[in-house]
This record gives C-alpha cells, structure tokens and sequence, in this order.
C-alpha cells in the first residue's frame, strides 16, 4: 500500500512525461534508473547518449525515441551498422506498430521508405544527408544503435559525417557500449547538436565469469575468492610448464632422427577439438553457446565436424519443430536452389542444434538461426564477429576461439572493446543468474594477458575520422567552403586534438605563472636582478649575433677565393682530410647551397672533389702548373705522374701567408 506522499511523487512524474508514462505501460518488467532518466530527457527535449554494457537494456530508450516519435506525428531513423542488425530491429518494429508504420533501408532491402519509422544502415542516413533527400522532411529523432562503431577504421566516419550534418532541429539518440570517456564523447556531442544529457551505466545485469579451456578442462580465469582479480595459480602453472617444455626441446625433430621419424608428439596442454567444446559446455550446463571463429570458412567447418561426430543437442520433440519452422520459412525457395545452397546440410546441423551465422549466408538462412537461437532451439552457433554488433541472440556461454583476428590489413590482437563486445552476449536478462566467457587455450598463450582484456570494462573511445576527396566535394557543393571547412573542423577527432592543445596552453600558463614567482622571489634591496638578467641575456644575444655576422662574411670571403680559381692553380688546402698542397683540376660549379667545390689531385695522389668545410679560411693560388689534356683522374699512373710534377714545383716553396 502506498502512501499519500508516494501517491502524489508518481502523479508529478507521469504529469512530467505523460509520454514515457504511457510507454512503460508497455513493459511488464520495472525500467532500470539509466533507461527511466535516459528517457525522460529525451521527452524534455534534450539528445542523449546512453553508455552502458552490452545486454543492460540500453535499446529501450531508442524504441522509446520511435514511440515518443509516433506521439509527437515525427519521423524516426533507427541506424544500424549492419544489415543484419536492420533486418532484425525491423521485424521487432513490425511486431509492435505494424508493417504500415515501419520501414527498411539497406543494401539489400527497400520497404516502405516514406513510412514515420525507418530502419536503416548508417550509410544510407550518410547518403540521404549528403543528396538532400525530401525523406528527411519531418525527421524529428534519429537513433544511432552501437554508435561507438565510430572508432572502426574502415567505417567509423560514417557515424561522425552523419552526427555533424543532421539538421539541428533533430534530437539525437546515441546508444554505445560502456567507453572509459563517453563524457568526452559526450561533450563533443552537446558542441555540434546542442544540450545533450550523458548516461552512463556501468553496472552489468547479469554478473560475467571467466574462464579458459585447456583440453577438456575448464579452468577459472580468477582466483575462486576474487581478490584482487588475481589470475588462477593453475592456470600460470599450466602456462608456465607449456613454455618450459617448448624452450627445452625442439619437438619438431631433426630431420631423420628417431623422434621425427617415430611421430613423437609435443607434450603439454592439448588443444580441444570444437566438439569436444560443445560436449564439454554440455555437460556443464552451459548452452546455449555462441562459438566466435573468425572465418566464414571456419564456422561452416565447424558444423561439419559437429556432424561427423554425430553430436545432438536437441530432443526428437525439438528436431521435429526446428524441421518443420526451417521447411515452411525455405518453402519458396526452388528445390534445386536449395539443393546448389546446402539446404540439407544446414537443416541437419539446426535439427541436431548446431548452426553456422556469417555474412556469406542466405539471409533466410540466417533468420532461421537468430530466430531459433531466440527461441531457445538451436543451442550452439559457430559465428563471425558481426554477431557481437548488437543482434539480439544472447546466450549463457560465449566461446573465443582465438584472441588474434583479420582486421583488414593484417593478424591483429583482439582489443579490449572488442573482448568486451564478444563477452557481452553471455548472460540472458531474466533468463541466466550469471554468463560465462570461455576463451579455448592456445599454444603462447599468456593467462595475465586474457585477464588485462577480461578486466578491462571499459575502453577509449577514439575517432577514425579522415576527411576523404568524395566528402570535401560533397560538401562544397552542397554548403560551400567555408561553412564545409567548419563542418570538417566539427569531428570528433578535431574536438580531441584541440582539447591537446589546450592541455599545452594550460601547461603553458602554469610556467609563466611560475616565472613570474621567480621574479618575485628575486628582488632584493640591493638591486632588481632580473632586470640584470634581461640585460645579460641581451648582451649575450648582441655577440650572438655578430658572431654569425662574421661567419656570414668570412664564408663570403671563402666562396669569393674559390670562385676565382682557375685549373692549374696550386694552392694549399688549409683544413680536412686531404689538407696540404693540391693542384685544381676543376674549379666546380657555384651553388646556393653548397658553394662551389673544385675537385683537386693531392701531393699525396689523391684526386677528390672538396667542399666549403675544407676550406674555413680563403685561399689563394700561389703558383700554377700545366696539367696535360690526357689527365684521368681515375687512371693511377696519371695520378701518380702529376703529384710528382706537384712535389717538384713546391719543393721547398714557402706558401705565402693565409688572408684572415
């Protein structure tokens, strides 16, 4: 029973937000603090950005954008990095408004595109903004759905063009996963859309546990009492011993010797079999189970080694549904499409309760499994990473095959935000009291290592934003230069480079305020000495600079001796390797740069060009000499010949004395 006060308390809030009052009506379950305050700011008019864990609810405040849309007779985009994503977020919208309301944007698909309610692919918002589409009349929300995609390297500025160039009379919905400086974010989104409210939820719903497969063992990640996060002692020694063993002996064999030629194996953990994984989590009350391969190829392979092993996780009451769900969604697709798609295959592995889920799929194909996952039917799905952007197919157990993966370019290490990202699907709200992350063991792999990735919550959020030619002409075209070069100067990568350079102004300041302390400290009665200093540090600026004005001159001195040079010339060089008496054989060409450099045979035979460096005073010629027309300087008896003659004409000769 409530009280007068409690009465009157509820009375303020729906009068507040009648529209986010009427809207939880919808829910049988109580909205978490994050979605009630994410919400009502939306419905005051503000943009929010909502961080939170995956699998926290953080959706509903975008599905309550496109019911607070429809109330106010608005337009709503909800943006989604892929298809796949759209396909499913359209049917949830479906279910709830109705085909008329809704439509779809993708590559793919094009249904009902005028509709209040859009699902689409962040691209095609991008293409819409940049060809001035009249669909964007009305348009009063736009939901941005896993916007922390923002970072991606290939894609990632999508997000931003699409955030700098919406209309400002749109509010904005920006749902990310949890970002160690979403209020960085945040900031940079209230400079270039207005008043924006920052949410951020830290708080998992359904608690994550930890843990790595070695052979067909499950070793806990952490120490069983949590203290410190302290990584397993079991698991280091496993480790430990693995590296031990691997520095000790070459395991491989010498060819022809005993070992290679009996087959002997490296001891050490065994690497589990992707059936023994399954059959493993099984046992342990674990599914279902989505298993992360990194290849398309790899997760086709792997139901085909379920089936091999003649694995089957699913009762004949089951296998007779999924058939039966499978036949009627495949029912108008022709026999021998099916037969060229590996239908039976496929409807073999779901019966049996394993599936494959990747993009090189048929889009039914990858329905039946999302919406058997779902259902709690299929009970292990061997996928690519794209099921870890935001498709709603969360299980009690995720499995990592491997922590490195193709990012486009080469091997990379899996990050911390993407660990996160993978993880995150385990754990069914109002299904699971707890997920698990299984992460199978390799060989070098180093336990300390997955628990940094495991601990690590939250993650920089950084900007992959590069201005193309393709974006700088559209927007020329579209808004002219100037107002297309304060748009370019609105990214988010601008907003963070500039907050560095404010970092050094501040530090700036500080030292200036700290020399003015300095002054301060420094005056006496005996005189003012930083006035002293100044005059110190004038005088020593004065000498300073005359002393580069004399070696401005004598340089000039120096260039103006060797200009004059002619071939024949004797002169002594004053400084450097060949220092000594030389004969020019070419005076060499004047440069701006390098001056001129004569190329000279040595007393000591030695034909080289020299530069100014060797010659840090002017000289002059004090005698000259003929040098025959057959002289090669590359030719050592015509070498040797004309330093002789050189020896000769200066034997005993005094060289006059050195100008400057």
């Amino acid at each position: 029973m409530t009280t007068p006060s409690e009465r009157f308390s509820k009375f303020q809030r729906e009068k507040r937000a009648p529209v986010f009052h009427d809207f939880t009506q919808l829910y049988d379950f109580r909205l978490d603090d994050f979605q009630v305050e994410a919400c009502q700011d939306l419905e005051a008019g503000r943009s929010v950005l909502v961080a939170a864990p995956t699998g926290s609810g953080k959706t509903l405040v975008g599905e309550f954008a496109v019911h607070l849309a429809l109330q106010q007779g608005r337009k709503c985009f909800y943006t989604t990095p892929i298809k796949a994503l759209s396909n499913q977020k359209y049917g949830d919208l479906v279910r709830r408004y109705g085909d008329d309301q809704v439509g779809l944007l993708t590559g793919d698909n094009t249904i009902n595109g005028e509709a209040p309610i859009v699902v689409m692919t962040t691209e095609v918002l991008r293409n819409m903004l940049y060809a001035g589409s009249s669909t964007l009349t009305g348009l009063g929300f736009v939901v941005m759905d896993e916007v922390h995609y923002l970072a991606d390297r290939f894609r990632g500025a999508v997000w931003e063009e699409v955030i700098i160039h919406l209309p400002e009379s749109v509010a904005l919905v920006s749902l990310s996963a949890t970002v160690s400086n979403a209020e960085e974010f945040g900031e940079w989104l209230e400079t270039v859309r207005g008043e924006t409210a920052t949410i951020v939820e830290e708080r998992r719903p359904v608690p994550l546990y930890q843990h790595v497969m070695v052979g067909r063992r499950l070793y806990d990640l952490f120490r069983d009492d949590g203290a410190d996060a302290q990584v397993n002692p079991e698991l280091l020694r496993v480790a430990r011993d693995d590296w031990r063993s691997s520095r000790t002996r070459d395991f491989r064999g010498k060819r022809g010797s005993p070992r290679a030629k009996s087959g002997y194996r490296r001891p050490g953990p065994s690497l589990p079999s992707r059936f023994d994984v399954v059959d493993r989590l099984d046992s342990q009350a674990l599914l279902p189970a989505i298993y992360f391969i990194f290849s398309r190829v790899g997760c086709d392979a792997a139901v085909t080694q379920c089936l091999h092993a003649n694995l089957r996780l699913t009762t004949p009451e089951e296998r007779d549904e999924i058939t039966a769900f499978v036949q009627e969604r495949c029912r108008n697709i022709p026999e021998e499409d099916l037969h060229v798609l590996g239908y039976h295959d496929f409807l073999d592995g779901l019966s049996r309760g394993v599936a494959a889920h990747h993009a090189g799929m048929l889009p039914t194909f990858k329905e039946c499994v999302e919406e058997l996952f779902a259902a709690g039917r299929c009970k292990v799905v061997f996928a690519t990473e794209t099921l870890a952007l935001g498709i709603n197919m969360p299980a009690r157990s995720v499995v990592i095959e491997k922590l490195t993966k193709w990012n486009g370019e080469t091997h990379a290490d899996v990050t911390p935000g993407e660990y996160t990202q993978l993880t995150g699907r385990a754990g069914r709200r109002g299904i699971d009291v707890e997920g698990h992350g299984v992460v199978l063991w390799q060989p070098g792999l180093d336990p300390k290592s997955v628990a940094g990735l495991a601990s690590t919550r939250t993650y920089p959020l950084r900007s992959s934003f590069r201005p193309s030619y393709n974006m700088a002409v559209n927007l020329v075209h579209q808004v002219g230069r100037e107002t297309a070069r304060e748009l370019l100067e609105s990214s988010f990568a601008q907003f963070q480079a500039d907050k560095a350079v404010v970092g050094l102004a501040r530090q700036l300041r500080k030292a200036e305020e700290a020399l003015e302390g300095y002054a301060e400290a420094a005056s006496c009665d005996l005189g003012d000495f930083m006035e002293y200093a100044a005059l110190r540090r004038r005088l020593s600026d004065v000498e300073a600079s005359q002393a580069r004005a004399r070696r401005a001159d004598r340089r000039e001195e120096v260039v103006s001796s060797l200009e004059a040079l002619r071939p024949g010339d004797v002169i002594e060089v004053p400084a450097g390797r060949f220092s000594g008496m030389a004969v020019v054989i070419d005076p060499g060409m004047a440069s701006d740069r390098d001056g001129p450099r004569p190329y000279v045979l040595t007393a000591d035979r030695q034909a080289r060009r020299l530069s100014m460096v060797d010659f840090p005073v002017p000289v002059q010629a004090f005698t000259r000499m003929r040098i025959p027309k057959s002289f090669n300087g590359r030719n050592p008896q015509s070498r040797r010949d004309l330093a002789s003659t050189l020896r000769a004409r200066t034997h005993g000769f005094t060289p006059p004395p050195r100008r400057g």
